[in-house]
């Protein structure tokens, strides 16, 4: 049964083309899986829990419920996915933590968003964080933690562009320093 938060913008546009968001189970896996290559060098695992070689059917099925909370290793929380499809090709994801924990209040936060290469500043990072913004109001969370790269110029602009209020910048064990920003979500 598709999420019933995977359509939330379908129909919103950016630019000329119409785009949606659309759940895990109606990602073409092929789309899916060149994303996951693409942006593995940046540090981002588009498909979570992926595992190399894994049956498209196996994974959905094994990581759809993780996603509501069953079954999932420790440190890790309920999220929601969404998969931004412009004119039938996959752009992106949005990831949506429903809380945090301590690890996750350092880096990471409530909202993580991700576009493929080919389809950056295209306005496509601000549509899903906006988006994700939507889906933490109806949980209930009212100001969201964002997190990016001290160095990464064009998701603290996405970031604040959203309203985003910058707390702090921690440092991260092992990798670069981490701006930390506080948006409302209503």
């Amino acid at each position: 049964m598709p999420n019933p938060l995977a359509r939330q913008v379908a129909g919103a546009h950016s630019g000329a083309m119409t785009w949606e968001l659309v759940g895990l189970a109606e990602v073409d896996p092929d789309q899916a899986l060149a994303a996951q290559s693409e942006l593995a060098p940046d540090g981002f695992a588009f498909l979570p829990f992926h595992a190399a070689g894994e049956a498209w059917p196996a994974y959905v099925a094994r990581v759809l419920p993780m996603s509501r909370g069953v079954g999932l290793p420790p440190g890790y929380v309920p999220w929601t996915d969404l998969y931004g499809v412009v004119e039938g090709v996959l752009v992106g994801r949005v990831s949506v933590r429903h809380r945090l924990t301590p690890a996750l209040a350092r880096e990471g936060g409530h909202i993580g968003y991700g576009v493929r290469p080919a389809h950056r500043r295209r306005g496509y990072a601000t549509a899903f964080l906006r988006a994700g913004l939507g889906v933490a109001a109806r949980l209930g969370i009212e100001r969201a933690l964002v997190t990016c790269d001290d160095t990464n110029i064009g998701s603290a602009t996405v970031i604040e562009r959203c309203g985003g209020v910058l707390e702090d910048v921690v440092a991260s064990p092992g990798g670069a320093p981490k701006r930390r920003y506080w948006v409302a979500t209503g």
